[in-house]
């Protein structure tokens, strides 16, 4: 986190959480409540940079963006981490901007999104994205990518070829991936805490 988010925590230590105002969408995007109610993407880089860099989980399960002294809660469309290709199109980044150094699983959820589970958590590959990992993708058979993802969300395991690496590829449900990975989507205040 950054220095200065410390130091405020340190000053303030019982500011109350907030919930409710702050998601983060399947592209990777920071999307922020108005005051009509509506969500609107954060467009400004500096901002989307700061939410980045103190971005974090409680021992909940519970992703937040840490203000200052204050806890701002997010709201999950899918997984706490979108990745995507870097601009080589080479490796993979996370929303954030920060380079996962181990792919460690790979899954297909039933609507047939691409799960990574690395370093930093589980994370969907941005949409735009898919094509392109799906042609650079074999299994140990030799089979394409369509044919091996066919296989794989009929219940079949494998090991596919990413990044160089043999990695295990499996299905899974997109309604079981926070209980699997241990995360909340949409959290919320507790019995007798404050919502702001």
């Amino acid at each position: 986190m950054d220095e200065i988010v410390l130091r405020s925590m340190l000053k303030w230590p019982d500011v109350p959480s907030v919930y409710g105002w702050l998601s983060l969408d399947r592209r990777g995007g920071w999307m922020i409540k108005t005051v009509a109610g509506r969500f609107e993407r954060i467009a400004n880089a500096a901002l989307t940079q700061f939410i980045g860099r103190n971005y974090a989980a409680d021992a909940q399960g519970r992703w937040y963006f840490q203000n200052g002294p204050q806890r701002v809660f997010v709201a999950l469309d899918y997984t706490p981490w979108v990745y995507r290709l870097d601009d080589a199109g080479e490796g993979f980044l996370a929303h954030t901007g920060a380079a996962p150094r181990a792919l460690q699983a790979v899954f297909v959820d039933d609507a047939g999104a691409l799960l990574f589970k690395t370093e930093f958590g589980i994370g969907v590959l941005l949409d735009r994205d898919l094509p392109r990992v799906l042609e650079r993708m074999s299994d140990s058979r030799g089979d394409d990518a369509e044919r091996f993802i066919e296989n794989i969300l009929q219940g079949a395991e494998a090991q596919v070829m990413l990044q160089g690496k043999n990695v295990a590829i499996a299905s899974i449900r997109a309604a079981d991936v926070p209980r699997r990975f241990g995360f909340v989507a949409r959290p919320a205040p507790r019995a007798g805490e404050p919502e702001c």
